[in-house]
């Protein structure tokens, strides 16, 4: 498994003689999971402002769309990718010394639109195809042996009968989607950097970017438990904590992908 060189991940510069990271990434050592949010807050700090109004715009924006029956919902979906594209832009000028503004946060309409759109596309056809499927195991738990019990006309047996089979079916419907909506995540997670930052094509990013996650388990899992522990964290205070996770968040994308996939070009 080929591991990055640790001294290189916070530079922005590459040395002269650098390893080339293969085109699916880096595999990283476990620790670098913990790197990403370190190296995110870094970003943070530099320009706390402009990431908090940044993540204000961006939500306001999500939740007037969110009102809209329909076409709000499927504008949020949409939209996602391409606000995350132009983050990505503006946290590669900051990581270059480069002054980090609002008007990143619609670079991505300027650059790559119509590939950060086909990836959103795709990500949401992922999550119908996630919502069939839980909707058929759901049916399918819920048929058969209820309808016998409902058909035998015993108070006793349709109770215990519904009771059993609804906790099956609880339990089904939680699991087994999750089966398929985890590596739809992880096509997803490096698919806009991939596209606004390297130039792939949509399916071939997302491709790329399930491959990257496979192979660093490891650190996204320390990656993973760091965050559970900072949103509890977060929302002690009323909630007030989120309005630093959240930007600190959306930048532990672009850390990944530098940690993973090198010094954006």
């Amino acid at each position: 498994m080929m591991e990055t060189p640790a001294a290189s991940f916070p530079s922005s510069v590459v040395p002269p003689g650098a390893p080339v990271p293969p085109p699916e990434g880096w595999a990283v050592e476990a620790g670098r999971g913990a790197d990403w949010w370190r190296v995110a807050w870094r970003l943070f700090k530099e320009a706390p402002a402009v990431w908090i109004l940044i993540t204000i715009v961006y939500v306001a924006i999500m939740m007037v769309l969110s009102f809209i029956p329909l076409l709000g919902q499927l504008g949020v979906s949409l939209l996602h990718p391409v606000f995350l594209g132009g983050i990505m832009l503006g946290c590669r000028e900051q990581d270059r010394g480069s002054a980090l503004t609002v008007q990143h946060l619609f670079a991505g309409f300027k650059e790559k639109l119509g590939p950060l759109v086909v990836v959103a596309l795709l990500y949401l056809l992922g999550w119908f195809v996630v919502g069939c499927i839980t909707l058929a195991i759901a049916l399918a738990t819920l048929g058969g042996s209820v309808l016998a019990a409902l058909a035998s006309g015993d108070a006793m047996v349709m109770g215990s009968e519904l009771f059993a089979t609804m906790g099956l079916g609880a339990a089904l419907v939680l699991l087994v989607p999750l089966l398929f909506a985890v590596p739809l995540m992880m096509a997803f997670w490096f698919a806009p950097a991939l596209i606004v930052l390297r130039g792939d094509e949509p399916f071939a990013a997302m491709k790329t970017s399930f491959r990257a996650c496979l192979r660093n388990i490891p650190p996204f899992l320390i990656y993973g438990l760091l965050g559970i522990l900072f949103i509890v964290l977060a929302c002690i205070p009323v909630f007030l904590g989120l309005i630093v996770l959240i930007p600190v968040g959306i930048a532990t994308v672009y850390t990944s992908y530098k940690d993973i996939f090198g010094v954006p070009a």
